[in-house]
């Protein structure tokens, strides 16, 4: 009923305004907003009849600049047709993810594996929140008067970025289901680290963290599945982010490298949060050990676990100006190439 409204309404006042008004363009809000209501075909549909509003409107309508009504008119329907793909996309994501929760519970009474489902829950969980973090974002810069279209197609992407996230775990799960191993192959490292950061920047921004990315140039390729390995540096640089949360805004410092040792690539990512207790570089790769009050403890044991079934090793310690170092390390591949 409320769709219907301010279809109508976008409607009427696009047609009653003259053609250098770009009323129209507003029907992206009404796709944003519905994307978390309808399904994939109602989206469809959706992003359809906006369209064809547009162009009915533009039929009707007799006021002002002919020239520059077709170009607002042209405008308006890629800008739909841009917000109506990707609010798609979105849906598909989490049409994804409801999919994989029933399949976990069809590989926990296969298997009957002890914490395989909190496991997938919990890399599941980064890539959905941030889906809906980016959602919400989007949300409220198309809502702008007039909206700020560069900073939602930004959010946009990154739910974009997140989708692919959320179906590559479900393609582990897949794997996982059948026994299929890890799925090692040449990648280029440092490109691997990037778009991990990238998805990053949102909530890095949000907690007032300076990150400072150092990474090696000419790398040779890593040897890995590059899907389990950019999960690894997700989960180390969420803990980062967590930690140096805790501490006072001017501590809040996390730097990113990756290098070369013999024949290991290595990534390194040092916080300056509060850092672990006396002892704890060992038991915190333990499975449902954790210091966080809330945590459940089972992100670095996962990272563990993937990191040596791809034949590396992960480790922590002490950061010298206070808080914690997590690095792991994967094999080089045979042919070498640059980074």
């Amino acid at each position: 009923m409320g769709m219907g409204l301010a279809l109508a309404l976008l409607f009427l006042i696009d047609t009653a305004t003259r053609y250098e008004v770009a009323v129209s363009v507003f029907y992206t809000v009404v796709i944003v907003a519905m994307a978390h209501v309808l399904a994939l075909r109602g989206l469809m549909v959706l992003t359809g009849s906006c369209i064809a509003l547009t162009w009915l409107s533009f039929f009707i309508t007799r006021y002002g600049d002919l020239r520059a009504g077709q170009i607002n008119m042209l405008i308006s329907t890629v800008a739909i047709l841009i917000t109506g793909y990707l609010a798609c996309r979105a849906e598909l994501a989490r049409a994804a993810a409801h999919e994989a929760q029933a399949r976990l519970l069809r590989i926990s009474r296969i298997h009957s594996l002890e914490g395989l489902t909190t496991s997938i829950a919990h890399e599941l969980n980064q890539p959905l929140a941030a889906i809906v973090t980016s959602g919400h974002a989007c949300q409220r810069w198309m809502e702008q008067d007039p909206p700020n279209l560069d900073k939602a197609r930004q959010a946009l992407l990154r739910i974009l970025g997140d989708a692919d996230r959320a179906s590559a775990i479900i393609g582990r799960v897949r794997k996982l289901s059948k026994g299929e191993p890890a799925s090692p192959r040449p990648f280029v490292f440092n490109a691997a680290v990037r778009e991990v950061l990238a998805l990053s920047q949102a909530e890095i921004q949000r907690l007032d963290i300076a990150m400072r990315a150092d990474l090696a140039a000419g790398l040779p390729l890593a040897l890995a599945d590059p899907v389990q390995v950019q999960q690894v540096i997700a989960n180390l640089v969420l803990n980062a982010m967590e930690a140096t949360a805790l501490v006072d805004i001017a501590r809040r410092t996390i730097l990113v490298e990756s290098l070369q040792l013999q024949d290991k690539l290595v990534f390194r990512v040092s916080d300056g949060g509060p850092g672990l207790p006396a002892g704890a570089q060992e038991q915190v790769f333990e499975p449902f050990w954790t210091t966080k009050h809330e945590g459940i403890g089972v992100g670095l044991s996962i990272s563990r676990s993937i990191v040596e079934s791809n034949g590396g090793h992960i480790w922590a310690e002490p950061h010298l100006q206070g808080g914690a170092v997590f690095a792991f390390s994967v094999p080089v591949a045979p042919q070498e190439g640059l980074a």
